[in-house]
């Protein structure tokens, strides 16, 4: 039985088939930037909306009503997940996630709970339900996990860092340790995904925000593998899955062998370069510096445009940025993107890429 091609922009932009036009969407779409989200912030904490299904929902949409983006992505954090693995978590103003209790040895690895996202993050997917029914049939849903590398540096640090002198220290120290630690979070991240697509989301991205730190050598050793294994297993889904990442100029062939449908490319690759490396295999999802949506309207529709003429109309391109919108951004600037990268309609294609 043949599966019907999708309708929506972005869903259709995931496989590689021709759309009208390239579809955008931002990481960070929602948050600290709209001034929507700050009234809700001045009563509520970030766990305190994650955990209610209404404010969460509340706060997908307020970007889909704002800027007109082709997709939605869930409001929620990478490290929701810690929770009922019975991390001490909190998000303390000014400095970001802080972990109580941090992952530091064997007996560390073994207390971590596995648990059923469905029920232990049952808020998580009352909002996904809430949402589908929302959300206009043109603006999927995209629900999202942390990449085992990078939630599990938040657990061994203790929060963020720069030199990740602690998760290092266990990976090469405590190789046996480490990757019983990837390979838990690796099913939790895993079950979680698919706990998503389940609830309703559209498509799953897995986030690695953090890998760029690593050599091409100590990703294959220590990262590919578990990666691979939660991406092989949300692959069951049926959903698209975007693999994204920053600072993996030098990983992105890594990535691929890892999974995924989409690739996203940062701003320190040319996309067309990027892409070429990946080839026809891929789709692609990026890649504006979030910092080019300050510059003044020239510069910055010029990037915009620099862009999407790497792009050439070939299908599989998403629009979006390297990494996620910063708390300053001016709203206007971020609709403006959205209405330059719309106004390029794009010739239809005579085949899919994948």
């Amino acid at each position: 039985m043949k599966i019907a091609e999708p309708q929506a922009r972005f869903l259709r932009a995931c496989r590689g088939l021709p759309v009208d036009r390239t579809p955008v969407w931002f990481m960070r779409q929602a948050g600290r930037y709209m001034a929507e989200y700050r009234a809700l912030r001045q009563r509520y904490s970030l766990l305190e909306i994650c955990a209610q299904p209404e404010l969460a929902a509340e706060v997908t949409l307020q970007p889909v009503r704002a800027l007109g983006v082709d997709a939605a992505i869930l409001f929620a954090d990478i490290l929701l997940p810690l929770v009922p693995m019975g991390i001490d978590l909190d998000f303390v103003k000014g400095q970001g996630p802080v972990i109580g209790n941090p992952v530091r040895s064997p007996a560390d690895v073994q207390a971590l709970r596995t648990f059923d996202p469905a029920e232990d993050l049952s808020h998580v997917m009352a909002a996904i339900r809430l949402l589908r029914q929302e959300l206009p049939e043109s603006v999927p849903l995209i629900g999202f996990a942390g990449a085992p590398f990078t939630v599990g540096s938040y657990l061994i640090e203790g929060g963020s860092s720069r030199h990740y002198l602690h998760a290092k220290s266990l990976m090469y120290g405590q190789p046996e340790t480490w990757h019983a630690l990837m390979e838990k979070l690796a099913r939790v991240q895993a079950a979680y995904l698919l706990a998503q697509a389940q609830a309703g989301a559209q498509a799953l991205q897995l986030f690695d925000s953090w890998v760029g730190a690593l050599s091409p050598d100590d990703y294959r050793r220590f990262v590919l593998p578990h990666s691979r294994d939660v991406l092989d297993a949300a692959s069951s889904a049926g959903v698209p899955l975007i693999h994204f990442g920053t600072g993996t100029a030098t990983l992105l062939e890594d990535m691929q062998q890892a999974g995924g449908d989409v690739i996203g490319l940062d701003w320190r690759v040319p996309l067309d370069q990027g892409w070429a490396r990946l080839g026809t295999e891929s789709a692609v999802q990026g890649n504006l510096d979030p910092l080019a949506l300050f510059a003044p309207e020239p510069e910055r529709r010029r990037q915009v445009d620099r862009i999407l003429d790497q792009a050439a109309g070939r299908p599989g391109h998403i629009f979006n940025l390297g990494h996620g919108i910063l708390p300053q951004t001016p709203v206007e600037h971020v609709r403006a993107v959205v209405e330059q990268v719309h106004a390029r309609a794009l010739e239809p294609a005579q085949e899919p890429i994948l």
